[in-house]
């Protein structure tokens, strides 16, 4: 919990850098990268973690890494680096994403059901979603056969159970009373 607010911290002082000289796009686009070499490449993540390389040693190999990075983010990182904290870096990239998100008015929601829904039906679900909320939607669905039928909603902190198996649970606590 700790490391993900001192990455909040950090990802937003990378994005007022980053509107400051007008490389907001460019910047999440090294972020994602910086977070799929992390994914991607356990070399990485034993380099970055690693307390026996000297932080001189690795902001060297950042920058072989990462030379395609704008000056603004080879900066930051080498600060972080420099700073002992480059253990971080995917939470502080993970961060930066969702702080991009929210300065752009993009609003990430999960739409899950049982099955694939109806063009229509998931229009309808959007459509009245998108009313009560400013921004854009970015929709991401997924498919839960467990929900038997209906769909979950999740945006946020928010959550919208229309499912078959929400409602077969309230209908067994109601009874078990």
């Amino acid at each position: 919990m700790k490391s993900t607010k001192v990455a909040s911290r950090y990802a937003k002082a990378l994005l007022e850098l980053a509107v400051e000289q007008n490389k907001v796009d460019s910047v999440l686009g090294d972020m994602h990268f910086l977070l799929q070499t992390n994914i991607e490449e356990k070399d990485f993540r034993t380099l970055i973690e690693s307390p026996l390389i000297k932080a001189d040693k690795k902001v060297s190999i950042f920058k072989l890494i990462f030379e395609q990075f704008e000056d603004v983010t080879i900066s930051f990182v080498e600060l972080i680096t420099k700073n002992g904290r480059e253990a971080i870096l995917p939470y502080i990239a993970e961060e930066f994403d969702a702080q991009v998100k929210a300065y752009k008015g993009i609003v990430p929601m999960t739409l899950t059901s049982a099955h694939p829904l109806h063009e229509e039906t998931k229009q309808t679900i959007l459509d009245k979603i998108q009313g009560s909320i400013k921004g854009t939607l970015e929709v991401t669905e997924e498919i839960d056969a467990s929900l038997i039928g209906g769909f979950v909603v999740k945006m946020g902190d928010m959550q919208i159970d229309a499912s078959v198996l929400n409602q077969f649970n309230n209908l067994k606590q109601r009874l078990a009373r």
